[in-house]
């Protein structure tokens, strides 16, 4: 029979091996993360302080500190404050739009039949399965100024020609609602299968024993089923901000059908039509945008920390 002293020799023995074991499994993870998101993170902050452009790279000249000098020129500029305003209030917007659409469709499909819930599902993955470049030249094509679906329905519907040649993307109110519906579109499959899987999950008897009680569905939602979701709502909302915060695709592709630029950019891709080569003011464009992003991210990062130590 061993002894207690051998039998904790054991275990401790055990315990470096799996540790070891461990980090043989993660060290690749870990090494690839580093290269692929560690070392681009490190170079943007560095550069976001020095006044590092091509000419630097190409004559393999050292680049010149000046501290918080780009930050300053960006936020100061007359175009910024206008972008970033546009930013969060289409990132606001397409997130509110998601979150709620997502959520009452999935709360539909526990509703469905099989075989009716078996093709919502299937519409679902086809819009998700989209790349964003494609959806956008597709909606692009069902908004166009002289072929589009939408001008024609709108001349069908009110017996005119008034929406002849109609210009959605040059008006940015149009062009935003145009943006909007592409990115809801594309998003909305991602939050409802989310959401349907996180219902799977709540008691199906203490639903029943709330309608039991007389708690109506608005009741049953709020006090039952919401706070068992919440931790995956939380994390899905986290990540929706993130996405919508760096919109660059559907941007970019709906300026070069007939939006302008300068009245439609966002951060991404303002950072992106800035002077090519200053990498210094672009950095710092990128670390706003990071800045900004864990911002308003924060409340619920917290949140979810506070749940996984409880």
């Amino acid at each position: 029979m061993a002894t207690p002293s051998l039998s904790a020799q054991r275990l401790r023995r055990r315990g470096r091996t799996q540790a070891l074991s461990a980090w043989a499994l993660l060290i690749p993870s870990i090494a690839l993360l580093a290269l692929m998101v560690g070392y681009p993170g490190v170079t943007m902050i560095w550069q976001s302080f020095t006044d590092y452009q091509v000419r630097n790279k190409i004559q393999g000249t050292p680049a010149n500190f000046v501290g918080l000098d780009n930050f300053a020129k960006v936020i100061t500029s007359s175009d910024f404050p206008a972008v970033l305003g546009r930013t969060i209030g289409i990132m606001v917007l397409t997130t509110t739009l998601i979150m709620v659409g997502g959520v009452l469709i999935a709360i539909l499909m526990t509703k469905l039949g099989r075989g009716m819930r078996l093709l919502v599902s299937v519409g679902l993955l086809l819009a998700w399965a989209i790349p964003p470049l494609t959806a956008t030249v597709v909606w692009g094509f069902i908004f166009d100024t002289q072929y589009g679906l939408v001008n024609w329905l709108m001349n069908a519907i009110t017996g005119s020609n008034d929406w002849y040649n109609h210009p959605w993307l040059l008006n940015p109110w149009t062009f935003v609602l145009v943006l909007t519906i592409i990115v809801v579109w594309g998003a909305i499959p991602f939050v409802a299968f989310t959401s349907y899987a996180g219902l799977g999950q709540v008691p199906r008897e203490t639903i029943e024993a709330a309608e039991i009680d007389g708690a109506g569905g608005w009741q049953r939602f709020w006090h039952i089923v919401f706070p068992a979701i919440r931790p995956v709502l939380g994390g899905v909302l986290i990540l929706q901000i993130i996405w919508n915060m760096k919109l660059f695709t559907q941007v970019y592709a709906l300026q070069s059908r007939g939006g302008i630029a300068a009245d439609t950019n966002v951060l991404p891709v303002y950072l992106f039509r800035q002077g090519i080569g200053k990498f210094g003011e672009t950095s710092a464009i990128g670390m706003l945008i990071v800045i900004i992003m864990l911002a308003i991210s924060w409340y619920n990062i917290r949140l979810l920390l506070k749940e996984d130590e409880q």
